[in-house]
């Protein structure tokens, strides 16, 4: 019987976050369907190193309820929706569809995995914005799993 490590586990769930930005890359300028584009990515280098079912999860997850996840993140930004960069766009889409579908993942990890895409694959100083807005939802959606963390924060201080 083979196990996988926890850490191969996160990699695995890293890379499967990286493609499903891809994806919502290529959905946002281009239209295509989530099909299509997995159809796309499947034969793209690294695909079988990823984590498919969470992959398909992020995708169709983010693709399907973008409308919503845009209302619950414009209150949280600065400017409309429209004027942030496809990846930033990207970024934000994943984040609060974890957030809100996500609850196994810790509200941390999710915003630790935005930063990391947006140091990866966004502007200089996109990181800072990605972390500021995905915060301020958190504190939102995951409010009682938010001010656990803020209290052990507090107290480890």
């Amino acid at each position: 019987m083979t196990t996988t490590r926890p850490h191969t586990a996160r990699r695995s769930r890293r890379r499967s976050r990286e493609f499903a930005l891809q994806a919502l890359y290529q959905w946002q300028l281009g239209g295509d369907s989530a099909d299509v584009l997995e159809k796309q990515l499947r034969n793209t280098k690294g695909f079988e190193k990823l984590d498919e079912a969470y992959f398909l999860t992020l995708l169709r997850g983010a693709i399907s309820c973008a409308q919503e996840l845009e209302q619950i993140l414009q209150p949280k930004l600065d400017r409309p929706l429209k004027e942030l960069s496809p990846i930033e766009h990207g970024i934000l889409l994943l984040g609060a569809y974890e957030l809100e579908h996500q609850p196994d993942v810790p509200y941390k990890v999710v915003i630790n995995e935005a930063v990391e895409l947006a140091k990866s694959f966004g502007g200089t100083e996109g990181h800072k914005y990605v972390n500021g807005v995905l915060d301020k939802l958190a504190a939102t959606l995951r409010s009682a799993e938010f001010k656990r963390s803020s209290h052990r924060d507090t107290e480890k201080s």
